[in-house]
Parts: structure tokens; C-alpha cells; sequence
């Protein structure tokens, strides 16, 4: 070629560079989507396994979504209210701010479970405000009827406000009278109500009905009355407000805003809802309910997401990783690494996306049947029609992003090599070592669980469960990036005792589970995932109630209990009891909640903590709450506290230190410590005085009465000092009776189902779905060991044996994973080690036998075959 055609055919390249190029991209997309439609077809089985698990995946994904969004959405309702276009309130919430460690201020938001009071001049303001037809003050107290039903009592000017008419009878004129609802009595007859005192009797000069079916009947007493009843003269619980006609609800509010600003409510003073809004007023403490369940369900979504994406990067790599020989020949014949990447890309892209969608359908029916374990009174969750939709969207996105870049990653290895070198590797039966990448992530973050775990034996409470939640994380995460250097270590173990046991078909489950480790690693993640996951989350709870229950049992004195309607029972029953013959000691227990203000971590916390309510001089006969340092006689007046040791210490006071406590309304106190005691966590972290907490709730009833005998059975004299009062029972002492916490809760079971069932579920899917996949992979491994003469019986004892390793060993490590962080979390909570009843632990093992032999048997069961070319 002479140099002039050289330029000229240089010349003629470069004006076709860009067509050329487009050219050569076109063609290698279209080789990429010719072996991606062959690779889905001839692999279609174990495509099929890693589209079952991406599409539960979605749908789980999918059904924490529309449960969180409709939990974000719920607000109370309005019932009580209306008849109210706004409603007068104080300020339910308390705030804490400080300075982190190398930050800017944060402040902590907490809601207070007891009313916190409007001062009653704030009812004239609000009468006096522009566009105000009507302003009402409306109180409240539990009325405990004749035959123990509860019912609501309020004045009758605040009937105005609610959905009660009247339709028989009149007004109440005096304090004797009453308005009824119409399942209570009827107009000219008697009722026996009983309203924080002895049972009397009422006439019934009205009945009020109202269109609305269900909640609790209410009783309308007169204004002075019901005052006087309530026994908080200078302050309301609320003001109803209705406006002139005309008026809107911004309007009055900006109306209402100005008049009553500058009065105190609360730490921000008063609030004026309208709207939806009013719901606020008739629960307090419903927005604080659904703030701890949002944090508790956030908590399990996260490891929902964490469990997710692990189960998909698993079966996806381990469906490429079978494929590496396939691959790497493909290489060696010509195909270039972008082609490779596309086409695994394709594939895994394709078979996510069609599951994502499938599972965004299945999220919808999962997320309604989560939330109808979760829908409780007095917060109904909502369900617009949008956010099914958007959670579906959610958890398929989540999904179809998630696979493709696990299987280019999967497959980098192979992709990158020169063709000679994958000539090599497509004879290899096994992929080598995991990368050093991938071994020292492991090793950092199993390094991080067990730092974690230390950490959370040095803590307690919330800080010490976080400690512990995270080492379980860290920890299983790096048996994920472990597993074939866990495998291999497992099958040394074990595979001695399986030889010597199995005779041939233990020699070669030996063999083959040590050949192949980085499979046997793919088949312990899932495994592990669920025994550790699992054990996690029914254990924690476990242990912490067996402690508290043993805890509270130790410290029952009292060999009888007075229990009474849901409203409560009167402080003078506790004093008729003290005066019955045969009783040697008997207190209230008057139950309340305080909010304690500090630091996790540097960043400002409001925790609130159940408390009890006690009398001093009773306290020693009926509980022993084994004092350690102080006098549990001095606990009285409205300035003193007993502490649990362990709080003490977190606090770093002692006796006669003080402590900075928010009461159940808010209040500011600062106590002084006069005890401190040890059965903590059955009868709560700090016990008042009942003086101190009566005036500081919004009812002070006691729930229950706790009474010793002097000498034998006092069950008769005590039933006949409350003779007087309605409602109660005597009955022998039980330790729940006096446990700060009851030992289960409908919240706490549905949040241990959706945790436990649901994600342990996903879980066991994931198990037969990795096993089946794999054992999909070794059908001609199968072939070629009957092909040498390996009998039916003999291959199927070595898949039993398989499965009994990789069970075994699965379980072994999984309970490891799960106790090291539940040790660190039960040693400083409770002084003791876990607790998983056996049982429970027994089901767990059972279950992921099933799916192990489900997922390594069931899809192998024809490969053992080998027909003719067998014999």
C-alpha cells in the first residue's frame, strides 16, 4: 500500500469514526440481549429462585411502606368535640435542648401522658375573643355506674360541644340531678354513680342520646357540680369554642391565638385546634403512642431493608457465581467484558423488575393485614386510596435497583479476565477466594459488632438496646461477607463426624461440602440471617420479662389485691381497708409516668418512665422493693423520690442527692433521693410519694389496692370495708399485680408477630430459596456421581447429610451471631445472661430444618436420577 492510500484511507476512517463507533454499540447491545433471552431460557430454574425472593422482598418492602405512611398519616378523631368549630388546650409537649459533642443545639420532643391544665381565666379570654359565639369549659372526670360500667362525666353546658341532644326529660338544677346517656337510665328514675368517693345515688331529670354507636357513655351533672367533682377549682381541662355564624375556622383560630396568648398551658402555653385537630384534645397521648410506634416499626423496617437486600445480593450472586464457568468460556471465545456485564445485567434486571412488580401487588393485602394487627383505639390508621400505590412503588424501586448492580458486581471477576485466563477458569468447579476487599469488610465489621457489644454492656436502657441492636447487624452482615471462610472452618468440624458416621455417603457430603465452600457459605447466610434475626427479637423481650417477672415476684409482700373498673378505685378505699380488722398493712398504688431529661451520646433525650405512687408507712408491708441504701420511710411529702440503683448510677446520685424530673403534666420538680433499691425493673426506676403525684394526674385514682393480713385470710373484712364502694374485687396477690409494665401488651404482640412471623418468614423463604438454587446448580454434579457408580440410596444420605451439616451448622452459628449482642444487652439490663424460652428456640429449629430440606432436596430430586447412562 503506498503512503498515498494510506492517508486517504485514514482520511476516509476518520470522517466515518462516529458512525462506525454507533455501529459497533448497537451490535454489542444486541449480543449483550441475544445471550441475556438464552441465558433466562436455559437457566429458567434458577432465575426462578432469585425472582421468588426479590418479589417477597418488594412485597414486604412494600408492606412496611404502606404501614409507616398510613401510621404517618393517623391522627385521632374527633368525637367529644363535635359540636366545637375550635377547641382551647395546653400544650401537651415538653421539650429538652443541648449541645452534641461538636454540634450545633438539638432539642428533644416528648409527649406528656397526664392532662396538663388551662388556668381558668383563660374561659372568659376566649368568650371575649372576636368571632366567638359560644366558649365552654369542659372538665372531665371517670364515673364508675351502679352495675361497674364506665362512663364519662362532664358539666352540662359542654353537651353544647359534643353530638348529645337531649330527647327526653330536662336540664340537671341541682347537684343531685343528672343527664344520662340512654344506655345508663331513663328519665324520673335512680342511678347509682360513683365519682372518686363512695357510691351515691343520682335522679335522672334527662337523657341525652346521640346518633353515634360505641365509645364510653357519658353522665351530664351540673356546672358547679361536675367543678366541684373534678377538685381542680382554679384550672380546666379544655375550652369548647364555637363560632358566630360565618366566621372560618383560620379566622377564629387567629382570633383565639391573640386572646389567649401570654396565659400559661404547658411549656409553650396555650394551642388552639380546629379542624381534625380537635381529636388532640379528647386523647392526649395518643400522637406520643403513635411517636413510639413509628420509632419502634422504623426500627424493624430498617433491618427489614437490611434483611432484604442481603437475601437478594445472595441469591443473585450465588445464581451468577454458578454460572462463572459459563461465563468465563463465553469470554474465552471472544465475548468483550462490556458485553458480559450487559447481559448479566439484563438478566438479573429483567427478572427483579418482573418481581418487583409482582411483589408490589403482593405488598398491598401484607401491609393491610400489618395494619389491622397494629389499629387500636383511640388511633385508626388510614389507608387513602394513593398510598397503597406508592408503597408498591416503593418497595419495587427498591428492588429493581438493588439487583443489577449486585450481579455486575458478582460477576466482575470473570468479566475482567483476558480470554486465556477464563479458559482456565471455565474448567474450575469452584470460583476462588473471596477478593481481599470483601474479607477485610468482613473482618471490620465483625471487629465493629463485637466493639458494639462491649459498648452495650457498659450502658443501659435505650443506649445499651441501640449498642445491641447494632452488634447484631454488624455481625450478621459480616457472616454474609465471611461465609466461605466460616463454611470452610464449619465442614473441618463437622465433617470428621459425618464421615465416620455416614460410611460412602458421609465421605462424600464431607468431600463435597470442603470442595465447595464459598456454595456452602451462600447456603449458611440465610440460615444464620433468620436463627440470629429471630432469636434477637424473642429473646430480647423474653428476657427482660422473666427478669421483671421474677423481679416483681420477689417483691410481692402482700398476699391479697383490691381491683376495680377501669376508671379506678377512690384514695378512701385504701383507707377503709387499713381500718378493717385483720389487716396489718394496705396501699394504693397510683400510677403516673415522669419524663426524665439527658443525654445518650451527646445528643439531648426525654425518656419517659412508668412510676408508682406509694404510702411510706404502708410501703414495707406489702412490697419489699429491696432497699440498698436509704430509708423507704422517708418517702413522703411532695419533694422526695426512691431511685433504682441502676438509674442511680446512671444519674451518678445518691441518697440525699437531688434529681430533675418532668411529673406526668409537665411539671418541673426537683426531688430529693431518700432511697435506693434494686428490683428495679418490676416495679419501675423511681416510686413518689402518692401526694406528690395525686395533683399531678388526671384522675387520682388508684388502680390497685395491696393489702397484707395480719393472721390468716382477711378476704372477708376487706370486702366488707368496700362495701361502700362499687366495682371492686378481692382476690389473692399475683406478681403482675404490682409489675410496673404488664408482661404483654396487643402492641407488643403484633409488633413480635410482624417482626418474628413476618420477617422471620421472608427469611425461611429465603433459605429454600438460596438451597433450592443451589441445589438447581448441582444437578450435573449429581449426574456424574451416578454416572461412576454412586447408588440412588447413597446420593440421597449424602444430600441428607448436606443438609444436616449445613442445618447444624446454621444454627450453631446463627445462635452465636444472636448471643453475643444479647448478652451485652441482658448482663447490664438484668444481671443475667439471655433467655429464649426452649420451646420457642425448638420451633426455630424445626423450621429451618423444613426449609433446608425443603430447599436442598425438593428441586434436586430428579438430578439424581441418570437414567440409562446411570447404569
Amino acid at each position: 500500500m503506498t503512503v498515498a492510500g494510506a492517508q486517504k484511507r485514514t482520511t476516509v476512517a476518520g470522517t466515518r469514526k462516529t458512525p462506525v463507533r454507533a455501529s459497533v454499540r448497537a451490535g454489542s447491545r444486541r449480543a449483550s440481549a441475544f445471550l441475556a433471552r438464552r441465558s433466562l431460557t436455559s437457566h429458567r430454574r434458577a432465575w426462578t429462585a432469585v425472582f421468588a425472593t426479590a418479589a417477597a422482598a418488594a412485597a414486604l418492602l412494600g408492606a412496611f411502606a404502606l404501614v409507616l405512611g398510613s401510621l404517618l398519616l393517623a391522627g385521632p378523631p374527633v368525637e367529644r368535640y363535635a359540636g366545637a368549630d375550635a377547641v382551647v388546650v395546653a400544650d401537651q409537649r415538653v421539650t429538652y435542648t443541648a449541645k452534641p459533642w461538636g454540634s450545633e443545639p438539638r432539642t428533644a420532643t416528648a409527649h406528656l401522658p397526664e392532662r396538663v391544665r388551662l388556668e381558668r381565666s383563660a374561659v372568659a379570654r376566649a368568650a371575649a375573643a372576636d368571632g366567638v359565639a359560644l366558649a365552654v369549659a369542659d372538665d372531665t372526670v371517670p364515673v364508675t355506674v351502679g352495675n361497674g360500667a364506665p362512663a364519662v362525666g362532664r358539666s352540662w353546658p359542654s353537651a353544647a360541644l359534643t353530638p348529645y341532644e337531649l330527647s327526653e326529660g330536662r336540664a340537671p338544677r341541682s347537684a343531685s340531678e343528672v343527664v344520662v346517656d340512654p344506655a345508663l337510665a331513663s328519665t324520673g328514675g335512680r342511678v347509682t354513680l360513683q365519682v372518686g368517693g363512695a357510691a351515691r345515688q343520682y335522679t335522672v331529670s334527662g337523657v341525652a342520646a346521640t346518633g353515634h354507636r360505641g365509645g364510653t357513655p357519658a353522665v351530664f351533672f351540673t356546672e358547679p357540680r361536675l367543678t366541684a367533682l373534678a377538685g381542680h377549682p382554679g384550672t380546666v381541662d379544655a375550652i369548647g369554642v364555637v363560632a358566630e355564624r360565618g366566621v372560618s375556622a383560620g379566622t377564629l383560630k387567629a382570633s383565639l391565638d391573640r386572646a389567649v396568648a401570654g396565659l400559661s398551658g404547658g411549656e409553650r402555653g396555650p394551642r388552639v385546634l380546629t379542624g381534625a385537630g380537635r381529636g388532640e384534645a379528647e386523647h392526649i397521648d395518643a400522637l406520643g403512642g403513635r411517636g413510639d410506634l413509628l420509632a419502634m416499626l422504623a426500627s424493624i423496617a430498617a433491618t427489614v431493608v437490611m434483611v432484604a437486600l442481603l437475601v437478594i445480593a445472595t441469591t443473585v450472586s450465588q445464581a451468577v457465581h454458578q454460572r462463572s464457568g459459563e461465563l468465563a468460556l463465553l469470554r474465552a471465545v471472544g465475548a468483550t467484558p462490556r458485553q458480559l456485564r450487559s447481559a448479566v445485567g439484563r438478566e438479573a434486571g429483567r427478572v427483579a423488575g418482573a418481581a418487583a412488580v409482582l411483589g408490589a401487588a403482593g405488598s398491598v393485602p401484607l401491609g393491610l393485614l400489618m395494619r389491622s394487627l397494629l389499629t387500636t383505639d383511640p388511633l385508626p390508621l388510614p389507608v387513602p386510596a394513593w398510598l397503597p400505590v406508592a408503597a408498591g412503588v416503593v418497595g419495587a424501586l427498591l428492588v429493581a435497583l438493588a439487583a443489577r448492580p449486585v450481579a455486575l458486581l458478582a460477576a466482575r471477576a470473570v468479566t475482567r479476565m483476558r480470554p486465556a485466563a477464563a479458559l482456565s477458569a471455565a474448567r474450575a468447579p469452584e470460583p476462588g477466594e473471596p477478593g481481599r476487599l470483601r474479607t477485610g469488610a468482613g473482618v471490620l465489621l465483625a471487629v465493629a459488632g463485637l466493639g458494639s457489644a462491649g459498648t452495650a454492656t457498659a450502658q443501659s436502657g435505650q443506649a445499651a438496646a441501640l449498642a445491641a441492636s447494632g452488634a447484631a447487624t454488624s455481625l450478621i452482615i459480616a457472616v454474609a461477607l465471611l461465609g466461605p471462610w466460616i463454611a470452610r472452618i464449619s465442614m473441618r468440624v463437622l465433617g470428621a463426624p459425618a464421615r465416620r458416621a455416614g460410611g460412602v455417603s458421609g465421605f462424600l457430603a464431607a468431600r463435597s461440602a470442603a470442595a465447595h465452600h464459598r456454595r456452602l457459605g451462600a447456603a449458611l447466610t440465610p440460615i444464620v440471617l433468620v436463627v440470629a434475626f429471630v432469636c434477637v427479637q424473642l429473646a430480647a423481650g423474653t428476657t427482660l420479662e422473666r427478669a421483671a417477672g421474677r423481679q416483681a415476684a420477689d417483691a410481692l409482700r402482700a398476699d391479697l389485691v383490691v381491683t376495680g373498673p377501669a376508671a379506678g378505685i377512690p384514695a378512701e378505699a385504701a383507707e377503709a381497708v387499713r381500718g378493717a380488722p385483720g389487716v396489718a398493712a394496705a396501699t394504693g398504688l397510683l400510677r403516673s409516668a415522669v419524663v426524665l431529661a439527658h443525654r445518650e451520646t451527646g445528643d439531648p433525650a426525654l425518656d419517659r418512665f412508668p412510676v408508682l405512687g406509694v404510702t411510706a408507712d404502708q410501703l414495707s408491708g406489702t412490697l419489699d422493693a429491696r432497699v440498698t441504701a436509704g430509708d423507704p420511710a422517708a418517702l413522703t411529702g411532695r419533694g422526695t423520690v426512691a431511685v433504682g440503683e441502676d438509674r442511680a448510677d446512671d444519674l451518678d446520685v445518691g441518697v440525699g442527692d437531688e434529681v430533675a424530673l418532668r411529673l406526668g403534666d409537665g411539671t418541673r420538680v426537683r426531688l430529693r433521693v431518700v432511697a435506693l433499691y434494686a428490683r428495679s425493673l418490676g416495679l419501675g426506676e423511681f416510686m413518689l410519694p402518692r401526694e406528690a403525684l395525686a395533683g399531678h394526674v388526671s384522675a387520682p385514682l388508684d388502680q390497685q389496692i395491696l393489702v397484707r393480713s395480719r393472721d390468716g385470710d382477711a378476704t372477708s373484712a376487706v370486702r366488707a370495708a368496700l362495701a361502700p364502694y362499687e366495682g371492686l374485687d378481692v382476690r389473692t396477690a399475683r406478681a403482675d399485680d404490682v409489675r410496673i409494665a404488664p408482661s404483654s401488651s396487643d402492641r407488643d404482640d403484633a409488633l413480635i408477630i410482624i417482626g418474628v412471623g413476618v420477617i422471620g418468614g421472608f427469611a425461611l423463604l429465603a433459605v429454600v430459596s438460596t438451597l433450592a438454587l443451589i441445589s438447581v446448580g448441582r444437578r450435573p454434579e449429581f449426574r456424574l456421581l451416578r454416572l461412576v457408580g454412586t447408588g440412588r440410596g447413597q446420593l440421597l444420605r449424602m444430600r441428607v447429610l448436606e443438609t444436616g451439616l449445613v442445618t447444624v451448622a446454621g444454627l450453631t452459628i446463627g445462635t452465636v451471631v444472636a448471643a453475643v449482642p444479647l448478652a451485652a444487652f441482658a448482663l447490664p439490663a438484668t444481671g443475667g445472661l439471655p433467655y429464649l424460652p426452649p420451646a420457642q428456640y425448638g420451633v426455630l429449629a424445626l423450621a429451618v430444618t423444613v426449609a433446608a430440606a425443603m430447599g436442598t432436596l425438593c428441586p434436586g430430586a430428579r438430578g439424581g436420577g441418570g437414567g440409562r447412562g446411570a447404569r
